[in-house]
Formats: C-alpha cells, structure tokens, sequence
C-alpha cells in the first residue's frame, strides 16, 4: 500500500497541547467495526462496552525522564540528548542534537559532570552510543537532571511530570507512554474490575520507533525499530483463560497490541509466558489472533499507529472515524481524546 493512503486533513488548534485536569474527562468515540456505526460518548462511557469475562490488556511501562541537556566537555557547546534503551550496563543508544559534532570520542557532561558520557559508536537517524558514568543511583540522578520526552508536537511545557505517566506506570525503560493508558484512573479501574472484568499487565518499552517517520512510499517498505517486550506466565495463564470461557481481550493501546499480536504469532497462537525484542509492523491485511478490542487515541497521519489501527478495523472506516472526529473537534494525539474500536 501507499504510505499516502493514510494521510488526513488536520486543523493544527486540534493537537492536544495539554492534558486534561481529570484524566478520565477525555472524549471517547467508539468505532463498531462490523456495523460501522460510530458513537461519541466519554471516556467513562466505556463501562457501557465491556462486559463480565472480557479482559483489558494495560502496558505498565514506565517512561524515563529521558531528555537531558548537557554540553560538549571540550568546547562547551550545548547538546540535547534522549535516551532510547539500554543496552548494556550504563551503555545506552540515543538520539543527539545536532548530532553532526558529536562523534566517537566525543565527552557531553551533564549537570555539572552529575552524569558524563562518552560517545562509543554511531547509529543512523541521529542516533548515536553513549557510555555513561555517575556516582550514585543512576535513575534518581536522572530523574533529578531529566525532562519527559514529549512528542515534538507538544510545545506546552508540562507542568507536572507525572502527567505523562499512565496511573499504573511500574517498568521502568519507555522512551514515551504508552498514551491509549492515560485516560484511566485508579478509581474507573476499580469499577471496570468490580464489573467482573479482569485487568492483566505486559509490558513494552516505547522506543525508538515512535520517533521515526515512515519514509517509504510503500509501506510494506518500512522497518520498524526493535523494543523490548515481556509477558508473564501469570498474565498468560490469565488470557488463556479469557479466551477459553468465550471472553474478548481488548488491548489498551498499539503497544500492548503489538506485544500480544507477536507472542501469540511466535507461539503457533496461543499465550506464552514470554520476553524479547519485537519489531513487529502491523499494517492492512493482517490477521490479528491476539485480540478482540482496542482502545486507542488519535494517532498522526501516515505513521505506522495509524496503519495498524486500519489494519484492525479496515483503511475506510479507520478513515471516515477520522473524518468524524475532526468535524466534532476531538483533541488528537498523545493527550488527546480516545477511540474504541469493537
């Protein structure tokens, strides 16, 4: 397919710059697939379309505060560095702006040498290896000198840092939340169980794949970047369950989604407990054998988020919900408003 075929009109004023006071306030425009009927209701409208047996499939990932300002050792000059994923101990791949003077060899102190790092090896797309050096305990002085990556769409500075945390956030290693999770509350969570709906945990790192544009004209083209993923044998066991007593599973966000859709696609379709790197691309056709349901935001046009919510619910429906949501002015993109699609 053509990568145009996934692109839309948006108004600018329409990208969420801010998130919401209650983070169970945000719209909900629910996409039934078979019927093709679209309703537009709130987020805690959502109790209406689950139901005892049914499954939520959150991602507890945790996002690191990972941009860090720093400057070159040797001449001073200022340096912007997000941390991707570790590689190793204290051996991390990044992305560094401009990346053109930092080179092998390179020194970039941060916070007045708090954390200094060495660049050991270059990456494409600005990527770059940085060997890391601190005294203490590394994710305390990170979280003392680091700000959350938002998206570049975002230019509101964010007031509170955990705004950027989903209510249930515990792994630490994502390179941006996993935002379909922003909506739920500890207390909408408490009614959804109360319901008779189970609520089961996996985990996946958002890394460098939610920064890189799809630059292929043909989609099928396109690479994505590898992330971690890990499911325990509990939450296993658990969906297994689910879909034996006749249950859904519905998937909160792409990224729990895509860690399903692999371990089920690498284990001849069944559950497994299970840890790795996926770079699994999900785009139309595609047969999903994980998944029942998806909640998810309003992703941007032409990037794979959006090609996999149209492989899931079909490129025209995917497209006329869009259109919808664009003409009742729902807010798009990481703080914005929510879809479900059934």
């Amino acid at each position: 397919m053509n990568i145009e075929d996934f692109d839309f009109d948006l108004p600018e004023e329409l990208i969420a710059q801010t998130p919401l006071k209650n983070r169970a306030a945000s719209r909900l425009l629910v996409l039934h697939r078979h019927s093709k009927e679209i309703e537009h209701q709130q987020f805690t409208d959502i109790k209406e379309h689950l139901k005892k047996g049914d499954c939520l499939v959150l991602n507890d990932t945790r996002v690191l505060p990972a941009r860090l300002y720093g400057v070159k050792e040797d001449t001073g000059a200022k340096v912007e560095v997000l941390l991707l994923r570790r590689q190793e101990e204290d051996l991390w791949e990044v992305l560094v702006k401009p990346a053109k003077k930092i080179k092998i060899g390179t020194v970039i102190n941060f916070g007045g040498g708090k954390i200094r790092a060495t660049c050991t090896g270059l990456k494409d797309h600005g990527g770059r290896m940085l060997q890391l050096e601190y005294e203490g305990i590394f994710y305390e002085t990170l979280n003392e000198l680091g700000e959350m990556p938002l998206p570049p769409y975002i230019k509101e500075q964010l007031s509170e840092k955990e705004r950027y945390q989903t209510v249930y956030a515990k792994e630490e290693g994502s390179a941006a939340a996993p935002t379909a999770g922003l909506h739920f509350t500890n207390e909408l969570l408490d009614e959804i169980r109360a319901m008779g709906v189970s609520i089961e945990f996996i985990t996946l790192h958002v890394g460098l794949g939610t920064f890189r544009p799809v630059s292929a004209e043909k989609i099928e083209e396109h690479k994505m970047h590898a992330e971690f993923y890990h499911m325990s044998r509990e939450t296993a066991d658990a969906l297994a369950s689910v879909k034996n007593n006749g249950g859904r599973i519905i998937s909160v966000g792409t990224t729990s989604t895509r860690t399903l859709e692999t371990i089920v696609r690498d284990n001849n379709g069944i559950f497994v407990e299970s840890s790795g790197w996926t770079d699994i691309f999900i785009y139309p056709p595609y047969e999903f054998q994980a998944i029942d349901g998806l909640i998810t935001n309003f992703h941007l046009p032409k990037s794979t988020l959006i090609m996999m919510v149209s492989a899931f619910a079909g490129r025209d429906r995917i497209m006329n919900a869009y259109q919808a949501a664009v003409e009742e002015r729902y807010r798009f993109f990481s703080f914005g408003d929510a879809m479900l699609i059934l």
